[in-house]
């Protein structure tokens, strides 16, 4: 047996199981009629599981109704499930720490929407929320989901402007926000970007949760605090039905260029996707799992898989409002060890990052409770996933890496970790129930192993975007144009591999074409990061004369060789090691032209690396805008790097 198959131990309780795959291709509307029946209380049935006759604008589930804040919390309680605990929230501010109950967030969440009502919030209308990790933020998302007034989550990092663009955009009644954060220890203000952000919209009142106590400015006819509307407030709520097809929230893609797209999900079938997927991809066991996933809750990940999936789920799970350096390297295992975490759900730049710091970090923590290990947000590469199940791990834990996107709304490629033997670097397959391949130009499905082509999902699935607000043409023109009106380009290079198994290359204009030949980002990466003195890699494709583009790479190198580095003067032999290294790995059209090792690359606060930023840099461009970085000051660094290295 492969060292990556599932053991018969872990085969025999998992929740999925190799039968949803051969059900799902049996008959695809009625795979996805079983799992509304089977996650989702519904009100009202539905008549109709699927409406594809106005493609690509999807209806599932038509006729049926249900309340999506009644599914994440009070079918729980109605249950006997009240004195489970919800969530363990994990302050960022040391003596703040709680733990809320099914009982509790059932409370908080109908005062939350009784407060909202009182400052004239009605089904259909628009809430703009610009929170950090607080259980705060979840309570509202709650609430007006019961009310059926879709929210508009903008992450707490994001400039005045960009919040004052999804404002306008949304049409917002209201915005709900925070005096501050603790970042690192420090009170960092954040309502005074909704002050700069709401003059002039369409916004009438500012709603204040009290979180750092910090000054802030005031105006008594906009401004009100949560202890003065939402404490107070009633903690009965009736759950009123919605429609399947309601509009639940707005996210917005941000983008490197022009106006954000207002990302539309919807209610039914968003909720039946994220909860089953969830359950079968994270094997999730809610009466005895600890459920832990660490993105930021302004994101997709942290709607589908902290709020929606598994709260309607029924699980227990951990939020973290600190960061993984703060107030020490070890935080997250130090909370691992604390709650016993079973399923850990994280990045690969986070993974990259405790990589660089050391597997002696992990091993001071006892983190035997680990039995499920996820990836999410961009593709990780061997060495990191191998790194992971290493030393995070135990060596013998499954990882899922998943593939999906704002757009789909929930995971759409993944191993099941009770059946698939695992890749790593791999999303391999479609998750059953859904339909996916790669596309060559003409849209013919590649058959040649390591040829580049396109991902495409080929059938609808529930969970899909339901639009870009008020801007259907976008909506087509962006998704569905490229090889027609129902088949959906998610915009990733993408390949199979010897064994059929989907490997995600990033999105398209990061494939790279150097002297003809097409090269993933991704795969570059993949290669330096597989250098044992090498944490994290990014890679851009620099304009060049000769070749069309060339490869520059931006590498961090793990603590002990860097401190080597440094002592020793090798880093021009280190620069050619690593690109012979490349060429060993890939071939020499991969050797980079340049290699710049640096101390930091150019992040936002969830981890993402801005690619653009160095590219900029790469082509001795102005670097472009900067705002949304976790920390500004990296591209100075960089900049002056490049200037110093003759480059």
């Amino acid at each position: 047996m492969s060292d990556y198959a599932p053991s018969t131990k872990f085969a025999d309780q998992a929740v999925g199981k190799a039968a949803l795959y051969d059900e799902a291709a049996a008959d695809h509307e009625g795979f996805w009629a079983a799992r509304a029946r089977e996650y989702v209380t519904w009100s009202k049935d539905f008549d109709t599981t699927l409406d594809w006759s106005d493609a690509p604008f999807a209806k599932w589930f038509v006729g049926g109704e249900l309340n999506v804040a009644y599914n994440c919390v009070d079918r729980h309680v109605e249950a006997g499930n009240g004195d489970r605990v919800a969530i363990h929230f994990v302050s960022a501010n040391d003596d703040d720490d709680r733990a809320i109950t099914y009982a509790e967030m059932q409370r908080e969440v109908a005062k939350a929407a009784n407060g909202l009502a009182s400052l004239g919030v009605e089904k259909g209308d628009r809430v703009a929320i610009y929170m950090q990790m607080i259980p705060e933020t979840i309570f509202t998302m709650l609430a007006c989901a019961r009310i059926g007034a879709p929210h508009s989550l903008v992450f707490a990092g994001f400039s005045a402007d960009a919040l004052r663009a999804r404002i306008d955009d949304a049409d917002a009644k209201i915005v709900v926000t925070s005096d501050g954060q603790f970042r690192k220890g420090k009170a960092m203000p954040l309502k005074k970007a909704v002050d700069d952000a709401v003059a002039g919209t369409s916004a009438k009142k500012v709603l204040v949760v009290k979180r750092t106590g910090i000054d802030v400015a005031w105006n008594d006819d906009r401004d009100v605090w949560w202890d003065d509307v939402v404490t107070p407030a009633s903690d009965t709520h009736e759950a009123v039905a919605h429609d399947s097809e309601h509009p639940l929230f707005l996210l917005y893609t941000s983008g490197t260029t022009g106006k954000p797209k207002g990302i539309l999900h919807t209610t039914g079938g968003y909720l039946v996707q994220c909860a089953y997927s969830n359950a079968v991809v994270h094997d999730l066991h809610p009466e005895t799992d600890v459920y832990w996933c660490t993105a930021d809750i302004g994101w997709v990940t942290g709607h589908s898989y902290i709020v929606y999936g598994p709260m309607a789920n029924g699980a227990t799970q951990i939020v973290f409002e600190g960061t993984p350096d703060s107030p020490h390297k070890g935080v997250f295992w130090e909370i691992v060890q604390k709650y016993g975490v079973s399923i850990l759900y994280t990045a690969p730049t986070a993974i990259r990052t405790f990589m660089k710091w050391g597997h002696d970090i992990p091993e001071g923590y006892d983190l035997s409770s680990l039995r499920v290990l996820g990836s999410v947000g961009e593709p990780i590469n061997p060495e990191a996933w191998r790194w992971y199940r290493e030393h995070i791990g135990g060596g013998d834990t499954p990882i899922v890496d998943t593939w999906w996107q704002t757009e789909t709304g929930a995971i759409m490629n993944s191993p099941l970790p009770g059946v698939t033997e695992l890749e790593p670097g791999s999303s391999q397959a479609p998750i059953p129930g859904i339909h996916a391949e790669v596309l060559d130009d003409d849209g013919n499905k590649l058959t040649d192993p390591d040829a580049v082509g396109y991902l495409v999902l080929t059938k609808p699935w529930p969970a899909m975007l339901r639009g870009v607000w008020r801007d259907p043409q976008r909506y087509k023109d962006t998704y569905w144009s490229r090889f027609g009106p129902d088949l959906y380009f998610a915009g990733d290079g993408a390949k199979y591999d010897e064994k059929g198994n989907i490997w995600i290359l990033g999105r398209v204009d990061d494939v790279m074409n150097v002297s003809g030949h097409r090269m993933s980002t991704a795969e570059i990466e993949s290669a330096l990061v597989s250098h044992d003195k090498v944490a994290e890699a990014a890679v851009v494709g620099a304009t060049d004369p000769t070749t069309g583009q060339a490869i520059e790479a931006f590498v961090i190198l793990r603590q002990d060789a860097a401190d080597a580095a440094d002592s020793a003067d090798e880093g021009g032999e280190l620069v050619t090691e690593l690109r012979n290294h490349v060429a060993t790995q890939i071939g020499p059209i991969a050797k980079p032209r340049s290699i710049m090792i640096v101390s930091e690359l150019p992040k936002t606060r969830s981890g993402k690396i801005m690619r653009r930023l160095l590219k900029d840099v790469a082509e001795n461009r102005e670097v472009g805008d900067v705002t949304t970085l976790a920390d500004s000051s990296v591209m100075s660094l960089i900049q002056d790097g490049m200037k110093s290295s003759g480059d």
